[in-house]
Protein backbone atom coordinates (compact mmCIF):
# COMPACT_ATOMS: atom_id res chain seq x y z
CA UNK A 1 0.00 0.00 0.00
CA UNK A 2 1.08 3.47 -0.79
CA UNK A 3 0.41 6.51 1.04
CA UNK A 4 -2.64 8.96 0.30
CA UNK A 5 -3.46 12.79 0.84
CA UNK A 6 -6.84 14.24 2.73
CA UNK A 7 -7.50 17.49 1.24
CA UNK A 8 -9.88 20.34 0.91
CA UNK A 9 -10.85 23.02 -1.98
CA UNK A 10 -13.06 25.53 -1.50
CA UNK A 11 -13.64 29.35 -3.60
CA UNK A 12 -13.08 31.12 -1.03
CA UNK A 13 -12.27 32.27 2.23
CA UNK A 14 -14.99 30.26 4.50
CA UNK A 15 -16.55 29.45 1.04
CA UNK A 16 -18.23 25.95 0.06
CA UNK A 17 -15.66 23.21 1.14
CA UNK A 18 -14.73 19.82 -0.42
CA UNK A 19 -12.65 16.92 1.27
CA UNK A 20 -11.44 14.79 -0.57
CA UNK A 21 -8.40 11.80 -0.86
CA UNK A 22 -6.03 10.97 -3.36
CA UNK A 23 -2.76 9.25 -3.68
CA UNK A 24 -1.32 11.93 -5.89
CA UNK A 25 -1.82 15.69 -4.29
CA UNK A 26 -0.33 17.43 -7.16
CA UNK A 27 -2.25 15.75 -9.97
CA UNK A 28 -5.71 15.85 -8.29
CA UNK A 29 -4.99 19.87 -6.98
CA UNK A 30 -4.09 20.34 -10.85
CA UNK A 31 -7.36 18.91 -11.93
CA UNK A 32 -9.33 21.22 -9.39
CA UNK A 33 -7.41 24.18 -10.62
CA UNK A 34 -7.86 23.66 -14.36
CA UNK A 35 -11.36 22.10 -13.70
CA UNK A 36 -10.92 18.87 -15.80
CA UNK A 37 -13.19 17.08 -13.59
CA UNK A 38 -16.78 17.02 -13.42
CA UNK A 39 -18.79 17.21 -10.56
CA UNK A 40 -19.53 19.41 -7.49
CA UNK A 41 -15.91 21.06 -6.93
CA UNK A 42 -16.09 21.86 -11.07
CA UNK A 43 -20.06 23.57 -10.54
CA UNK A 44 -18.97 25.62 -7.28
CA UNK A 45 -15.28 26.36 -9.09
CA UNK A 46 -13.41 25.17 -5.73
CA UNK A 47 -10.19 25.55 -6.66
CA UNK A 48 -8.03 26.91 -3.79
CA UNK A 49 -6.71 23.81 -2.01
CA UNK A 50 -6.37 25.40 2.03
CA UNK A 51 -5.92 21.81 3.74
CA UNK A 52 -3.57 18.96 3.26
CA UNK A 53 -2.86 16.12 5.27
CA UNK A 54 0.16 13.23 4.31
CA UNK A 55 -0.34 9.59 5.34
CA UNK A 56 2.05 6.42 4.82
CA UNK A 57 -0.87 4.44 4.28
CA UNK A 58 -3.60 5.49 1.72
CA UNK A 59 -6.61 3.34 3.98
CA UNK A 60 -5.88 5.73 6.61
CA UNK A 61 -6.37 8.61 4.25
CA UNK A 62 -9.32 7.11 3.39
CA UNK A 63 -10.69 6.63 6.80
CA UNK A 64 -9.88 10.67 7.41
CA UNK A 65 -11.79 11.40 4.69
CA UNK A 66 -14.76 9.58 5.78
CA UNK A 67 -14.69 11.36 9.49
CA UNK A 68 -14.22 14.73 8.18
CA UNK A 69 -16.73 14.38 6.08
CA UNK A 70 -18.95 13.97 8.65
CA UNK A 71 -17.61 16.68 11.13
CA UNK A 72 -20.25 19.82 11.38
CA UNK A 73 -19.02 22.69 8.86
CA UNK A 74 -17.56 24.73 11.70
CA UNK A 75 -14.86 21.67 12.70
CA UNK A 76 -13.85 21.96 9.00
CA UNK A 77 -13.24 25.25 9.29
CA UNK A 78 -11.42 25.49 12.59
CA UNK A 79 -9.47 22.48 10.81
CA UNK A 80 -8.31 24.90 8.60
CA UNK A 81 -7.82 27.91 10.32
CA UNK A 82 -5.54 25.88 13.00
CA UNK A 83 -3.14 25.11 10.26
CA UNK A 84 -3.97 28.22 7.10
CA UNK A 85 -5.34 31.00 9.39
CA UNK A 86 -5.25 33.20 6.16
CA UNK A 87 -7.12 30.65 3.73
CA UNK A 88 -3.70 30.50 1.71
CA UNK A 89 -3.44 28.28 -1.82
CA UNK A 90 -1.03 25.63 -0.62
CA UNK A 91 -0.69 24.32 -4.36
CA UNK A 92 2.03 25.99 -5.07
CA UNK A 93 3.44 23.94 -1.57
CA UNK A 94 2.61 20.54 -3.10
CA UNK A 95 3.19 20.27 -6.52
Amino acid sequence: MSGGWVYIVTNRKRGTLYTGVTSDIARRAWEHREGVVEGFTLRYRLKRLVHVERFDDIRDAIQREKNIKHWSRGWKIELIEKSNPGWDDLYDRVV
